[in-house]
């Protein structure tokens, strides 16, 4: 049955819904991190580890979350992802140890949101457009925003009330619920229904064989691109070296500013609320640099995203000696509307240069460098924080991290194998 609009516009809302609850079920660590500390006493490095252990195992499944996709497709990867995140969260409430955190919080939550998370959509989503592949990726990814200002309140709230076992207990229960229905109506790409990217109509045999191609490099585009083949290029490991530094600053500040806040004399009203704005602000800031990247290309995009995230750093170190809401205020805003922005692009920047049928082999093996970077940044900052007794150096290092990140998409270059809808080239063929 033809529907009278997209069908990838479904895909899209499955995926809004996704993300919503799925990313902000293990951002509300943050907000578990807290009361756990209280409860057992332990250092903060090694309750902290429990989440950067998580992108551990998130690293180690990556790859083969990758050619399940290749394989099998979302569908499967999506209801897996579910399970395991569900799974984690409804066994952390029996945690009297370290290890028990880990195994919940770290191997079955880590798992399981490298495949309904920012990762495992990657692996697909681009498939269903071409021209406006951001601004329907940020559209998308907007979705974490929704879910940051419901969902973590209301996680909040149970955890003041009720404590921080019956907020894991009800975010399982509602990943059970909602997102295992919902995601079977997932499809790999628009071809798997007879349809084209875009929505656009098939050629007709008797128009002019005249098409407009977004191809800079065609020697590059026409290699079959296979992991080992893509393993042997700089572009490969440049990619993976932005995305390490790009994970790294997003959660060395998403897990540490909410006890950052309370620490320098915030109000936990304030640590929550800050936490969920800036999920806010990525709403319009993913669907607009999403857009944007599509006029002017994915490393411009990036190094907003990354400017941002310094940015963001810079206005936390100058908290600790100005206690001022409109430092928070910045920091909240760059780090949501600008920092959150590289998500839009991620997908995008891996399969403008390695497309092909082996796509989700390459991006699962590149997201282990990106889950290493996720794993070091909340584990680093924390010992450090432990080590020195304050967060100076950890957020000096992040400031760092983002301007590397920056640079060396840059050097991946994806504009000069595929032009973004505003800058094609037009070949006629």
């Amino acid at each position: 049955m033809r529907l009278p609009f997209f069908y990838g516009w479904i895909i899209i809302a499955v995926t809004f819904v996704t993300m919503a609850i799925g990313v902000n079920a293990r951002t509300a660590f943050s907000l578990l991190f807290p009361p756990i500390l209280n409860e057992f006493g332990w250092d903060r490095g090694v309750t902290a580890g429990a989440f950067s252990f998580g992108f551990v195992a998130s690293a180690i499944v990556s790859p083969l979350i990758g050619r399940l996709m290749d394989r099998l497709g979302p569908r499967s990867v999506m209801e897996l992802g579910v399970a395991l995140m569900a799974g984690g969260l409804l066994l952390a409430p029996l945690t009297t140890q370290p290890w028990h955190l880990y195994l919940t919080i770290g191997v079955l939550v880590g798992a399981g949101s490298i495949c309904i998370g920012y990762s495992g959509q990657s692996f697909y989503l681009p498939n269903w457009f071409n021209r406006r592949r951001g601004l329907a990726i940020g559209v998308a990814f907007a979705g974490v925003g929704i879910g940051s200002v419901t969902l973590l309140p209301w996680a909040q709230a149970m955890i003041d009330h009720s404590g921080w076992r019956t907020a894991c207990t009800a975010m399982g229960l509602l990943l059970l619920i909602v997102l295992a229905p919902i995601n079977l109506l997932l499809r790999k790409r628009p071809e798997d229904l007879g349809l084209l990217p875009d929505g656009d109509a098939a050629p007709s045999t008797s128009a002019p064989k005249s098409t407009v191609s977004n191809v800079v490099d065609p020697e590059w585009t026409a290699t079959d691109w296979t992991l080992p083949r893509a393993l042997g290029t700089a572009r490969f490991w440049w990619l993976s070296a932005g995305y390490f530094g790009g994970l790294y600053v997003w959660y060395a500040v998403q897990v540490h500013q909410t006890k950052y806040l309370l620490d320098i004399g915030f109000s936990p009203a304030v640590g929550v609320w800050s936490l969920g704005a800036v999920s806010l602000l990525g709403i319009p800031g993913q669907i607009f640099l999403g857009h944007v990247s599509d006029r002017i290309g994915r490393e411009w995009v990036w190094s907003i995203s990354c400017a941002g995230f310094a940015i963001c750093f810079a206005a936390l170190m100058a908290l600790a000696q100005v206690h001022s809401l409109a430092l928070v205020y910045l920091m909240v805003f760059t780090q949501g509307a600008l920092g959150y922005g590289l998500t839009s692009i991620m997908g995008a920047v891996v399969v403008e240069i390695f497309q092909g049928k082996h796509y989700g082999s390459i991006f699962g093996t590149i997201m282990v460098a990106a889950l290493a970077g996720g794993a070091a940044g909340p584990w680093i900052t924390g010992v450090l924080h432990d080590i020195t007794g304050n967060y100076t150096l950890a957020f000096a290092i992040g400031i760092g991290m983002s301007a590397f990140s920056a640079l060396a998409v840059w050097f991946a270059s994806p504009r000069k194998v595929r032009a973004v809808a505003g800058r094609l080239d037009r070949i006629r063929v």
